[in-house]
């Protein structure tokens, strides 16, 4: 608000007033001039302070000042009406009653544009200065007088409506504007909020609109939007920061001169920031171009971190399966010489197993770390190792003439691995198998390769393992023979082709058979009999095995109900099987649907079962024992043979292997025999010896005492179940003429 309009609106009835009181020479309007003087100058005077303050207008402070500029205008409206009431009708001369009302109406109308935002203030203020003078030109009478009245309140009205709809036209406008303030606030908050940055050009190639995100992204000032600077100043300004090339920048400026939407991506020039920038531009209809720009540093990183996981074991850092099958079928399809050849060796660690399965997972990790490193250490640039996953690791050896050279690495590669290796302060010592096969000048796929060196592979392990083997084509006749046996004994367990045999245990003081130990076999209808030698090791490679136990146990149980009350029955648990989730509630199952009391099934497990997660077997033992079921350790003395097996598990019986049968008629191993028998007989065990042939045998190990039980073909090889029953009831005593016979 400005003072200056209400002094010069004070001083102008002040200076007309004076006119007509010197004409007229009367007192009262001379009284009029200073007391539009005095209004005006307090109207100023609180125009100026309002003006002169520091704060912002609360709501309260509003409300008072508009209370005083109201209090103003009304003084000051009354000031007028009085001056024109006393000129009207003090004085006869037309010409002071011309001047007092155009006064009047000329101070009215100069308010119409001040006060358009209160115009009920207005209105006030003009009916106290124009009533008075309406009122008092009606009084005076006269053509003119009476004319100018009528004028008057015509002018009134007019003043009304124009101040009423000046009001309606700024509030609409303020409305308008604030909108336009709010959205153009919007508009700012959102687009330098954006995570991309923006730059807009106009038609002429002037910078139009930059976002924050766009000048920090590009170290630039302000400055570049509020002087208008163009594209090439823009891009030359990011070049001089070093963000981008100067090939990159003609590249940037070419995409945005030729006002078509398309992308690219530039590389940060310095290396050790190797930041990734994503241009897109996309053209304006009138003109001009919007240029988007965004950080992809982090997405590429990402993209690339799983580019590389997808293709490189993340452990050992070596190329996987899929990156090692790719690239050798590249270096396969390159042309070579006839006297080139190629080697694929394929190789897998021995008794890496039992590492993770003693020392831990960890401990195995760093241990295959140690053997990429030893790996890598042993070949040539032009060579290619891979891991296959698990401990099975592949090497392509390139460039070479004879097979001599393939088999001189494959040497190495086994005598480097099966040095010991410091792991965690322990010294871990393992070994390694390798299959080799070799390419032929007439070509060969990379799976075919693949497939031959694993073949190899095979075969090499079968031979006793640490050692090396080449592809030749009766080993292609032996997987197929493999295959075709695992496809028969998948089709076997479907249709029940087995059957169970019985081997008797005889206790060696009763005479009797005590436990019969159930056996499995197959009756293959082009094989015959197969023996569980052949079926056991395929089973447990396709994991058939626990789906086979499941079935020889509850088998054995329903048998076992039909033998006499004190015979038991004994069978064999994989350590697959042994150590499956649900171990316990087979056992169980298979007790109550035969109703077979648990005390007359023997579970019979090897040392390797023991090796396996030590806590959680000997909790599955003692849950078994608490069961009743009597737990058996078998083949003892073939594996590692620890006696703290012996304390530690809840072992009921003991069998010792015929291995040591082997030279019993010498002190050695009479002594070592009777030595093992004897310390499980005081730990309160019954000891079974395996593998009795002869009455010299069985003598031998019965002298002391100390053996409980003999098993062996001395007594009886595997009969089949019905077989087993005569020799049983034979045994004890429940017997015919016949099977006295038989027995």
């Amino acid at each position: 608000m400005n003072p200056v309009p209400m002094i010069l609106g004070a001083f102008g009835p002040a200076i007309a007033g004076a006119v007509i009181a010197s004409a007229t020479s009367d007192i009262l309007m001379w009284l009029c001039a200073p007391l539009f003087v005095v209004v005006g100058t307090a109207r100023a005077l609180q125009m100026y302070r309002y003006k002169q303050r520091n704060s912002p207008l609360t709501a309260t402070e509003a409300v008072i000042w508009e209370k005083r500029y109201r209090l103003g205008a009304v003084v000051h409206g009354i000031a007028l009406g009085i001056w024109g009431v006393t000129v009207l009708l003090r004085t006869d001369d037309s010409a002071a009653h011309m001047l007092c009302a155009t006064t009047i109406v000329a101070y009215m109308s100069a308010g119409v544009g001040r006060t358009f935002g209160r115009p009920q203030i207005f209105h006030l203020q003009v009916l106290l200065a124009c009533g008075p003078l309406i009122a008092a030109l009606m009084f005076v009478g006269g053509t003119y007088h009476l004319a100018l009245a009528i004028l008057s309140i015509v002018f009134f009205v007019a003043i009304r409506h124009l101040t009423s709809s000046l009001q309606r036209i700024y509030l609409n406008a303020w409305i308008a504007k604030e909108r336009e303030a709010a959205l153009a606030g919007q508009f700012d908050t959102a687009l330098n909020n954006m995570p991309h940055g923006l730059c807009m050009f106009a038609a002429d190639g002037r910078l139009a609109v930059m976002n924050h995100r766009f000048s920090e992204m590009m170290n630039l000032s302000d400055d570049f939007v509020h002087r208008g600077a163009s594209a090439p100043d823009i891009i030359s300004a990011c070049v001089v920061a070093g963000l981008i090339s100067s090939a990159s920048a003609k590249m940037i400026l070419s995409e945005i001169e030729n006002s078509q939407a398309s992308d690219i991506v530039t590389t940060d020039p310095d290396a050790a920031r190797s930041r990734s920038l994503s241009w897109t531009f996309q053209p304006m209809a009138g003109g001009g171009a919007v240029v988007l720009l965004e950080d992809i540093t982090e997405r590429r990183n990402a993209e690339a971190r799983i580019t590389h996981l997808a293709r490189y074991d993340e452990l050992t850092g070596l190329p996987n399966r899929v990156n090692f099958r790719d690239e050798i079928e590249r270096l396969l399809a390159v042309p070579h010489d006839a006297e080139q050849l190629s080697a694929l060796l394929f190789i897998d660690l021995d008794q890496f197993k039992q590492v993770n399965d003693t020392l831990g997972h960890p401990c195995g990790d760093q241990l295959l770390c140690a053997v990429a490193n030893r790996l890598r250490a042993m070949l040539r640039p032009e060579d290619f190792v891979a891991r296959f996953g698990g401990d099975e690791f592949v090497v392509f050896q390139q460039n070479i003439t004879s097979s001599e050279e393939a088999a001189s690495l494959a040497g190495r590669i086994v005598d480097n691995l099966s040095e010991r290796y410091k792991i965690d302060n322990h010294l871990v010592e393992i070994g390694a198998s390798v299959g080799i096969a070799m390419t032929s000048p007439a070509g060969i796929s990379a799976d075919t390769l693949l497939k031959n060196a694993d073949m190899a592979l095979y075969r090499a392990k079968a031979d006793g393992r640490g050692t090396f083997c080449f592809f030749q084509d009766e080993l292609a006749q032996i997987v197929e023979a493999r295959r075709i046996l695992e496809l028969d004994l998948r089709k076997a367990l479907a249709n029940e082709e087995f059957e169970l045999f019985y081997q008797p245990l005889v206790n060696l003081k009763s005479g009797r058979i005590a436990t019969c130990e159930a056996l499995l076999r197959w009756n293959h209808p082009a094989r015959g009999t197969v023996s569980p030698v052949d079926i056991i090791p395929v089973a447990e490679d396709m994991g058939l095995i626990v789906d086979l136990g499941r079935w020889i146990l509850r088998k054995a149980c329903m048998e076992c109900m039909k033998w006499p009350e004190g015979v038991s029955v004994a069978v064999n648990f994989s350590p697959q099987q042994f150590h499956q989730r649900d171990v316990l509630s087979e056992v169980r199952y298979a007790l109550e649907v035969s109703g077979l009391p648990a005390h007359r099934l023997e579970i019979e497990i090897t040392e390797s079962s023991l090796l396996r997660n030590t806590q959680l077997t000997h909790d599955v033992l003692s849950q078994l024992h608490t069961l009743g079921v009597r737990i058996s350790l078998d083949d003892f003395g073939t594996g590692y043979s620890s006696l703290s097996y012996l304390h530690n598990f809840p072992l009921q019986k003991v069998k010792i292997d015929r291995s040591f049968l082997e030279g019993i008629d010498t002190d050695r191993p009479l002594t070592l025999l009777r030595g093992v028998a004897r310390l499980s007989a005081d730990l309160g065990m019954s000891v079974v010896v395996e593998g009795i042939e002869t009455n010299e045998q069985l003598e031998l190990i019965s002298a002391d005492g100390t053996v409980t039980e003999a098993q062996g073909y001395l007594f009886s090889r595997p009969v089949p179940a019905v077989r087993v029953r005569q020799l049983l009831n034979a045994s004890h005593g429940c017997r015919s003429d016949e099977e006295r016979s038989i027995a």
